[in-house]
Formats: C-alpha cells, sequence, structure tokens
C-alpha cells in the first residue's frame, strides 16, 4: 500500500477548470462536443490527478498536457460501439459480424426510404390503406413458385409465428434428430413451448422414419414440422424421412406440413462449384403447406424471415396479433425488395450480390492479393513474427453446410521463437481489433490466420497497416 501524505495533497497545484477550457485541445474539443461535455470530462481529469496526489504522487503534469487528455477522453468516449471491421475469420456469413452484406442496390434503396417518405402501408393505386408486405410478396411469389407469402424479421420469428399460428394448445410433431439448439442458446424446443405448441418427439437422434409420424399424428395434432439441422450433421447409421413424403403424409391426415429451411436459397448452388443446398422452390415442389427461412444468410439480403406457402395458412399467420411485433421498417423492406429483384437476373447475380461474389471468388485472386500484403504485413511485424501465404478453407457460416469449405487463401502469422509465443498471438490479435478498422482473424495451429476470401477492401487494409506497427511497438503494461 502507498502510504498517505496529506501534505504533498495540499501542495498539489491543480488548474481550475476554467484555466483547462482555455487551452488549446479543450477549445477545439468544445467546438466539437460542446461545453458541458467538456466540462465534465475536465472534471473527471481532475478529480483523477487529484485521487492520484492523494496516494502519493507529486508531479503535476503541464496545463497543455492535462487539456490534451481531456480532449483524448472526450475522444475515446466518441466511438461508436457498431463499427465497420474487416471479416478474415474465414467464414463468410459469420452471425457475429453481421452475415450478408448488403449489395448496392439495397444499400440505395434503403437510404432513399430513411431520407424520404414512402408508401409502406399506403395503396398508391387507389389512395388506401395497403400492407406492408406487398412490397416484397410479390416477388417472393414469383421467384419461389409459392402462393402466398409474409416476412417478419428473423427465421426464428418465423417459426414462433407459424407455431403459434397452427399448433398453439395443439401437438407439435418433430424428429428428435431435429430439436437443435444453434447461436444464442436458440432452441427449437424452447421456441415451440413459448408458441403454446406441445412438442411430441418422433423417431431417435439418428433414425427417425415415416410409420413414427404417422404414428403419433392425431386428433389433437397441429402440425408436422421438419427442421433444418443449421450447424451439424448426424451421420453414419441414419434415416429421415424426404419432405415429399412427410407433405404426403400430413395430407393424407389433414395436418399441415411446415418445412423449415434454416438460411435457405433461391438459387442452385452447384451452378458455382459449391455443394448444392435445398432450395425454396424444391420446399414448394414437395409440397410443404408452410415454408420458412432466412433473408441474411445464402439469400445475401438482410434480416428477416420469411413464411411462404398455402394461401389460406399464410393468411392465418399474417392475421395472428404477433405478426404486428414481428414486422420490418421501411428502411429493411425497401433493402429486401432491392435485393430480390438482383435474382430476376441470374447471370448477373454472382457479381452484383456481394455474399455469392465473395463464395466464388476465384482462387488465384485471392493468392494474388496474399503476394501482395505478405510483405507490407511482415515489414510491419518485424523480426518477431512470420508472415507465410498459404491455403485454407473457409466456411460459409450462419447454419449453411457446415461441412462445406471453399479452398481459399490465408497470411498465418506466427511468432518466432517459442516464449511466449500463445501470448504474444493473442497480444497481436488484440493490435489488429484496436485498429481504426479493426481486422478480426481466428487463431489455429499456433498461428494467427486471415482469410482473404472476405477482405473487400484490400487498399484500406494496407494503408492501415502502418498503424499496426505503432501498436506492436507501443510498451505493454507487465502481467
Amino acid at each position: 500500500m502507498t502510504a498517505h501524505h496529506p501534505a504533498l495533497h495540499q501542495n498539489l497545484r491543480l488548474p481550475s477548470v476554467d484555466a483547462l477550457l482555455r487551452q488549446v485541445s479543450c477549445v477545439a474539443a468544445e467546438a466539437r462536443f460542446g461545453r458541458a461535455a467538456v466540462v465534465a470530462a475536465a472534471r473527471e481529469t481532475l478529480a483523477g490527478l487529484r485521487a492520484a496526489g492523494t496516494a502519493g504522487a507529486i508531479a503535476v503534469p503541464p496545463m497543455a498536457d492535462i487539456a490534451t487528455e481531456v480532449a483524448r477522453r472526450l475522444e475515446a468516449a466518441d466511438v461508436r460501439i457498431l463499427r465497420r471491421v474487416f471479416n478474415l475469420t474465414g467464414t463468410v456469413l459469420h452471425t457475429n459480424l453481421g452475415r450478408a452484406l448488403l449489395p448496392e442496390e439495397a444499400v440505395a434503396a434503403a437510404v432513399e426510404a430513411m431520407r424520404s417518405p414512402v408508401n409502406l402501408e399506403y395503396d398508391l393505386a387507389s389512395g388506401g390503406r395497403g400492407e406492408r408486405d406487398d412490397a416484397v410478396r410479390g416477388l417472393l411469389c414469383e421467384l419461389t413458385g409459392a402462393p402466398d407469402a409474409l416476412v417478419v424479421n428473423n427465421n426464428a420469428a418465423a417459426v414462433l409465428l407459424a407455431l403459434n399460428t397452427l399448433a398453439c394448445g395443439k401437438d407439435a410433431i418433430v424428429s428428435r434428430g431435429e430439436l437443435i439448439e444453434i447461436g444464442g442458446s436458440f432452441r427449437m424446443p424452447d421456441i415451440m413451448a413459448r408458441a403454446g405448441a406441445r412438442l411430441v418427439e418422433v423417431g431417435t437422434t439418428n433414425r427417425t422414419h415415416l410409420k413414427d409420424y404417422d404414428s403419433a399424428a392425431g386428433p389433437h395434432s397441429g402440425l408436422i414440422m421438419k427442421v433444418h439441422t443449421s450447424n451439424f450433421l448426424v451421420q453414419g447409421f441414419t434415416a429421415e424421412v424426404s419432405p415429399r413424403d412427410l407433405a404426403a403424409l400430413a395430407r393424407s391426415r389433414a395436418i399441415p406440413f411446415v418445412d423449415d429451411l434454416g438460411s435457405g436459397t433461391l438459387i442452385d448452388l452447384s451452378a458455382y462449384g459449391l455443394r448444392r443446398e435445398r432450395m425454396v422452390q424444391d420446399a414448394v415442389r414437395d409440397g410443404a403447406d408452410l415454408i420458412t427461412f432466412s433473408g441474411d444468410k445464402l439469400l445475401g439480403g438482410p434480416q428477416a424471415g420469411f413464411i411462404l406457402g398455402r394461401r389460406d395458412l399464410v393468411r392465418q399467420c399474417a392475421a395472428n396479433p404477433m405478426k404486428r411485433a414481428m414486422r420490418l421498417d421501411k428502411i429493411r423492406l425497401a433493402a429486401l425488395e432491392a435485393t430480390l429483384r438482383l435474382y430476376r437476373d441470374p447471370g448477373r447475380l454472382a457479381a452484383r450480390l456481394p455474399t455469392l461474389a465473395m463464395l466464388t471468388r476465384p482462387l488465384a485472386a485471392l493468392q494474388a492479393m496474399a503476394a501482395r500484403l505478405q510483405g507490407p504485413l511482415q515489414a510491419v511485424l518485424g523480426d518477431g513474427f512470420a508472415v507465410a501465404a498459404g491455403a485454407c478453407g473457409s466456411q460459409i457460416g450462419s447454419g449453411a453446410l457446415p461441412l462445406e469449405t471453399i479452398a481459399s487463401c490465408a497470411l498465418a502469422i506466427t511468432p518466432n521463437g517459442r516464449k511466449g509465443a500463445g501470448g504474444r498471438l493473442e497480444a497481436l490479435a488484440n493490435d489488429l481489433r484496436a485498429l481504426p478498422i479493426p481486422v478480426i482473424g481466428r487463431i489455429a495451429s499456433g498461428a494467427l490466420v486471415l482469410d482473404l476470401r472476405t477482405l473487400d477492401d484490400e487498399a484500406a487494409f494496407a494503408t492501415q497497416l502502418g498503424q499496426l506497427a505503432a501498436e506492436t511497438q507501443r510498451p505493454r503494461a507487465m502481467a
């Protein structure tokens, strides 16, 4: 403990708040942040110095330095929480980093909706009240072949709304192998309980047969549901019932069949060299009564959830009072409409939809980028680290094709020397996250890996490498 020295505290000559406010740094800060904020920051700074003096410190910084600290406090507090980052994790649709990037057409539509009134719930033809889902209903039906459609704020909401509408107080029949938990502790059984449905598990974790569903179906059944297993896959001795067979069984028992596709895609990914994922159009052709899926994953649009299918059932969901709590605002609807319109021109989709463009970037282009960046990154890191360009595998992410990897190229950073290697990698990862545009990579196999597949602005990344040099040379506090 440091001894208390009241005499030193009495001799502490700190400037007044008014004197600080006349310093150049504080005058500039006042012009930017306002007088009240600068006064508060000045008082906090002086209080900290006074506390240090009470603890035994005797050196008082020059007034200009104190004023600079006041401005620094205000700058630090003004940094936005939600910021642009470089996603170099190797996961294209990274849930924690916002999933799909919007196409320019969607960005422009969203900006226009932010700046101007729009006919969100206004029918321009009749001059009367309209329905906000009309902005995308026709497009969804056109692109998928579904009779009707509605949109909510995400796929979890779509599933919840469908369950509550069709199975509140009734049985919801689901294979035991599809009772998933995905990111953020989202558990299908919990959603069913909140929806008021009684979960009826059928089959086993690895094998479920048509007879299992048939045996469970009865007068208290609200729906039969098939759930996309998202980010896990059961392999080996397995069996599951096809959606087409489930749809036929549901029709024979007069029970709605809900097909939850999870991510959901409107295009055949195999045409782009990826493994085929079941499409929304497949679910429509297989006879599902309702289909649910996401908008901000493989679709490449803003966060949204869709319910498509039989017109009578979609209208029931639309009439559910919960629908209002799940509706989209004008900004996301504008972006979603613009995104869906791109699907009318599939020949140019890979060039216009950022998610698809990133998934299909040529390996040669990534290798060339790695070659350009390897030297500059090595130069700023110095002799303490080695930077190597090499092959890696990217993931689609967000539960889409969980075992599928895409050949990619990365910069792998390893510490020179074994002493404190792990800690040095963590420190470097922290420095990368402290850059003006934070860089998010991943630590794997003793290296900090920067997967370049999703690097969308090479120039901005390279420009801030000089600031990384300053970070790595900054003295670090001893542990």
